[in-house]
């Protein structure tokens, strides 16, 4: 039952106020389409030499690791000088790969716990999710092609909770992300074949109002017998299952999904290369249906130490990143770099390939922001990340260009895309000192 109730709960909120707005139209472009934000994280930073172009330029020599997205080249900008200086040591002292995912899309220093007190800060697709997210059946998606996990200790003296999340509902709720494309398929679209899935939803909304409904009348009887410590938890449980019964009621006012012509997939390819190819599908299918128009996708927990065997590298990727200047061990870890960086290229080129409903590519009309944490893996920096942010936003930026922002917040940017996509009433996000200005 527990694990029924958790991945509705996951979904924040839509916002009233901003729903009643009149003539308010988040997240579209000028011609009216969707428009689309997603945040794509990659493990252990990258080999600078092969990421980085020589200098800014407004038309781009894609250097080897970005190679692969040559043919998206023209929705393509490579954004230097941005910093997470609260994923630094500072008085933390070691933790850095729990740092640099819990600070991805808060900007916030962590609070260094392996307990249940972990404390983040609410992250920049869940400030959407509550402000756009009643104009889809889904506030927000959540993704990963790694564990799910919410406690424990996993680096450091951090608890595991800040790798393996990068969405935040609250400073100590992250929001676990799918892992099986089966059951992220079916919360989009209904069980079962084609032809049967509307009817499958149907039945699925009534059986969790049902579910919703026993629960929240035994808690109420239960919360009369409890102390005041153990009231508080269980008010904040039931806080999350009214969410659950908001965002059912949500999705009852926006019509059913199609039913794409396609079997369901089966469950978790053994190959992490289809893993990966088949999650990237099932993004560009839930951007495609408009289910929802903000989504995170933790490809690997940041620290991730997996080996390739795709590759014919035996090694773990962490231990790799810490290559003390080897030339054979940087070499590998390249490679690396560019498969993460072709499995993007094929999403993007599949998003490129689908024509929105005012004549645009859906690429055209989305802001895809791809990056890690950590800059340089084998010194554990966070400044100068590698991001990338490809589309065209709707037509509101360019592509073909590498522009340097020289120790800025990344934070920044987070804001300028939450802009883009209609967000009102936020002035600061960490760290932040300002917009980004010309993208």
């Amino acid at each position: 039952m527990g694990t029924a109730l958790t991945l509705p709960a996951l979904h924040s909120l839509s916002s009233p106020q901003l729903k009643a707005k009149e003539g308010f139209h988040p997240a579209t472009t000028q011609s009216g389409a969707p428009l689309r934000l997603a945040f794509v994280y990659f493990p252990n930073g990258a080999i600078p030499k092969h990421w980085w172009p020589d200098s800014p330029t407004s038309d781009l020599s894609l250097p080897a690791t970005l190679s692969p997205l040559e043919n998206v080249k023209s929705q393509l900008q490579i954004l230097g000088g941005l910093d997470h200086v609260n994923a630094t040591p500072g008085p933390d002292g070691a933790g850095d790969h729990a740092r640099a995912s819990g600070t991805f899309l808060t900007g916030v220093r962590v609070k260094k716990t392996a307990g249940s007190d972990i404390h983040a800060g609410v992250s920049i697709d869940q400030i959407l999710a509550r402000q756009i997210g009643h104009t889809t059946r889904f506030a927000s998606l959540e993704m990963t092609c790694d564990a799910i996990r919410k406690s424990g200790s996993c680096d450091s003296g951090y608890s595991c909770a800040y790798q393996y999340n990068l969405a935040w509902s609250s400073p100590t709720q992250p929001l676990p992300p799918e892992s099986n494309p089966r059951l992220f398929f079916e919360r989009l679209f209904g069980a079962g074949s084609p032809g049967a899935r509307q009817a499958s939803l149907l039945r699925r909304r009534v059986q969790q109002k049902s579910i919703l409904d026993f629960v929240l009348e035994e808690a109420r009887d239960l919360e009369r017998q409890l102390g005041n410590q153990d009231r508080n938890k269980l008010q904040d449980y039931l806080s999350s299952l009214r969410q659950i019964e908001r965002r059912i009621e949500q999705a009852e006012t926006h019509p059913l999904p199609g039913d794409p012509e396609r079997q369901t997939p089966a469950g978790i390819p053994e190959r992490l290369d289809q893993y990966m190819a088949l999650m990237f599908d099932m993004l560009a299918l839930a951007f495609q249906s408009d289910a929802s128009r903000v989504a995170t996708f933790l490809m690997q927990n940041e620290g991730s130490n997996r080996p390739f065997p795709e590759l014919g590298i035996a090694e773990g990727h962490h231990y790799l990143t810490h290559h003390r200047n080897n030339d054979s061990m940087i070499e590998k870890v390249a490679l690396i770099d560019q498969w993460y960086v072709a499995h993007l290229a094929r999403f993007l080129e599949n998003l490129d390939s689908m024509t929105d409903i005012d004549g645009h590519s859906i690429l055209h009309n989305s802001m895809i922001v791809y990056g890690s944490g950590n800059s340089d893996g084998n010194r554990h920096t966070h400044v100068n990340l590698p991001i990338l942010l490809a589309g065209s936003g709707g037509g509101t930026m360019s592509g073909n260009r590498f522009r340097d922002f020289g120790q800025t917040p990344m934070s920044n940017l987070l804001l300028s895309l939450g802009d883009r996509m209609g967000m009102q009433g936020v002035e600061r996000l960490g760290d932040s000192s300002g917009r980004l200005s010309q993208l």
